[in-house]
Formats: C-alpha cells, sequence, structure tokens
C-alpha cells in the first residue's frame, strides 16, 4: 500500500507538472475585490494576475502591458486566451485598453460602470478594437443608458454584448472562455495619434504623414464632450455607488490634492449631488472653465476645498489609420491608410509569398516569412 501510494503521489506530481508546463489562459482583472475572480481562474488552472487601481489612460495601459509579460516570465500563457476584466470605476479602463492594445485579448468582460470617462480621454478609437468581443453587464436600470452608449460604440467598431441578465463570475468567465483570438487576423484596421501604440497584430505604423490625406478612412474616434472636471487632481469613483454623493475610491500613486480615500463630494459650486451618476449629469452640463466651492463629506466633518471647473486640453487630434487585409487566394496584401508614411509587418509563413498593395499602387513582393517595411511610394524591403 505504501509503495503504491508512492506511485500516486508520484504520478499526480507528474500531471501537475506536466499541467503547469502548458500554456494556460491569463486573466487580468482592474480593481479591487480580485478574490474571487482569482479563486475562479485558479479552480481552471488560469494563470490570474490584478492590477487594484486603473485608470482610463496610457499609464494604465503600461501597467498592464508590464502585468502580462510578468505573467508570461512565471509561466507560460496561452496568448491566444489572454482576457481582461473590470467592474464598476474600472470599466472604463478596460475599454481603453481594448481599444489601445487590442492585440493582447481574445475578449474581455466589464460589469456595471461607464464608458464615458474612456470616451473623454479623446483616445478612444473603435478600429482596433473590432476582434475582440466585450461582454457588458449593467443592472436593469441603467440598460437604456448603457444600450445608448453601447449603439455609439458599435457605430465605430467596437463588438459589445449587453448581458440580458446578471452574470455571476462563473458565467462570466465561461463567456471568456468561450472566446480565442488569432495572431494573424486576415483583416485588422488600426488607428492611433501614438507612436507608442502605433503596433495593432501583425501590422505597425512605422512612420506618421498627417499630411496623408484620404477620405476613405473615417475617424473611428469616439467623440468626447467639453472635457470638464474637477481640478483636484486625478480620482477615481464607483458609478454604482448609491451615495450620498462621489465615493473616492482611487486616488493615483503620489496623490498630493485636497481628496483623501472615502471623502464624499456631497456638493459641487452650490450644487447639492445625491451620487455618482448625479455628479455625472452635472459634469455633463459644464461648458466653461470657474473657481467654485467643493464641500466633502470626510467622517463627521464637511470641509470646503477650494478648486475650479476644468476643461480637458484634448490630445492626439491628429491620428493614423491603416487597415490592412491578406487575400489569400491571390496572395496579395492590401493597404488602405491614412496619416502613414511607412509600415512594417509580420508575415507569417503561410502567407508568404505575396504581393503588396498600398492605396491602390503596387509596391513590390514579400518573398518570404519575416518582418517587412514599407515606405511610401518604395517597394517592401526586408526590415534592418
Amino acid at each position: 500500500m505504501i509503495r503504491r501510494s508512492a506511485r500516486v503521489l508520484a504520478a499526480l506530481a507528474a500531471l501537475a507538472a506536466t499541467a503547469a508546463a502548458e500554456p494556460a489562459p491569463l486573466l487580468v482583472f482592474l480593481g479591487p475585490g480580485q478574490e474571487p475572480f482569482a479563486a475562479e481562474a485558479a479552480a481552471r488552472g488560469w494563470e490570474f494576475v490584478a492590477i487594484p487601481e486603473a485608470l482610463p489612460g496610457d499609464a494604465a495601459v503600461r501597467q498592464i502591458e508590464a502585468a502580462v509579460a510578468q505573467a508570461a516570465a512565471r509561466r507560460a500563457i496561452d496568448s491566444t486566451r489572454t482576457y481582461l476584466a473590470g467592474r464598476g470605476a474600472t470599466t472604463p479602463a478596460v475599454f481603453y485598453a481594448v481599444s489601445r492594445r487590442p492585440d493582447l485579448w481574445a475578449a474581455a468582460v466589464a460589469a456595471g460602470g461607464s464608458v464615458e470617462p474612456a470616451i473623454e480621454t479623446n483616445r478612444l478609437f473603435g478600429a482596433g478594437a473590432q476582434l475582440v468581443a466585450i461582454l457588458w453587464a449593467v443592472p436593469p436600470e441603467d440598460r437604456t443608458q448603457a444600450a445608448a452608449t453601447r449603439a455609439k460604440l458599435v457605430a465605430k467598431g467596437f463588438d459589445i454584448e449587453l448581458a440580458a441578465k446578471p452574470v455571476g463570475i462563473p458565467s462570466a468567465l465561461d463567456w471568456l472562455a468561450a472566446h480565442k483570438s488569432d495572431p494573424y487576423p486576415a483583416s485588422v484596421d488600426c488607428e492611433t495619434g501614438s507612436a507608442e501604440f502605433a503596433r495593432c497584430y501583425w501590422l505597425q505604423i512605422a512612420q506618421f504623414d498627417p499630411a496623408a490625406r484620404n477620405d476613405v478612412l473615417a475617424q473611428s474616434r469616439l467623440k468626447p464632450g467639453p472635457g470638464a472636471y474637477l481640478a483636484l487632481g486625478g480620482f477615481g469613483y464607483n458609478l454604482d455607488d448609491p451615495g450620498p454623493g462621489v465615493l473616492v475610491s482611487f486616488l493615483p500613486p503620489n496623490y498630493v490634492g485636497p481628496l483623501k480615500f472615502d471623502d464624499r463630494i456631497v456638493s459641487v459650486g452650490g450644487t447639492p449631488i445625491k451620487d455618482a451618476r448625479d455628479y455625472v449629469a452635472f459634469m455633463a452640463g459644464q461648458t466653461e472653465e470657474r473657481a467654485l466651492g467643493v464641500v466633502v463629506a470626510r467622517g463627521k466633518d464637511r470641509p470646503r476645498l477650494e478648486s475650479r471647473i476644468a476643461l480637458a486640453k484634448r490630445e492626439e487630434n491628429v491620428t493614423a489609420r491603416v487597415r490592412a487585409e491578406f487575400l489569400m487566394d491571390a496572395h496579395q496584401l492590401l493597404l488602405i491608410t491614412r496619416g502613414v508614411a511607412a509600415v512594417r509587418f509580420d508575415l507569417p509563413s503561410y502567407w508568404a509569398p505575396c504581393a503588396i498593395n498600398w492605396n491602390g499602387v503596387e509596391a513590390g513582393n514579400a518573398d518570404s516569412s519575416g518582418c517587412w517595411s514599407v515606405t511610401v511610394g518604395g517597394v517592401a524591403e526586408r526590415c534592418q
């Protein structure tokens, strides 16, 4: 019996070692309260990483990229089954990360929250997000507003499914598990105003040219509003918090402003703020910069903070977009671009050799797999 038990234990250890060596799905979770997600991921044999604080912006995307790389250093990760999830205050960061780095994700889940903070960055583009399915679960009272927001996002290219009923964590992960990404999709579409985020799947914008216009490719940007915000430093809140006021649930590292965790903003410029949704509606109506006072509930105290309404200074007003399609029957790569002077692309072996056509002009041939580059008016060359 002892020898048999030892053999069984050895077999189980061997199975565990084999399972650990096999590439595992990865779930990246944004926000606090990650414990139930981590437990469900572990039960499925998935790798899991959590980023407790994430506002929609490039800093969060860099943090996500680093977390994915660190997970891959710990364990073999199946890059075709890498998933993103967030809820409440981090919902906008989910949409932003999908837009900025669509090639990282097979699918994403967002629970509650609003997409508006991501739209207000002026850097939410639908073009690249077309291949990443997003499940957005919202409470019944928010479905009308969420449906209107979804329609705007879908019109720009996002692939969003509104959950018809509440979604539990196991069901959410089941939904994610049903999706798998293709590292070489035959058709990709990318738009960006940043050289740092110019890669999209197997294609990269290598050089920008704002003068290179092309009316065929309109902007896929979600148009923001006036961008009014309180000049109190960046802070986050949960749209689903019932109030009173706006609960400050996130402050960035090294924050030096007057807010504190768990403050509740209960009045802005003399206007009472009932809850987070009331605050969003109030700020959406602000179109001019002005000084005002902000009252917060801090325990039993009600300090008045001097602040002002500021309007966002928009970034990436000029963007570049590239739409690429590989035609298998003709073994031809078609490139349609706006604002682009040079591209690089990674050609898989089963696409080579292929002819390159850029905005209707022949641009040479790529005769084998690997990295190739093309400059406008030139022909395809091996990457240097």
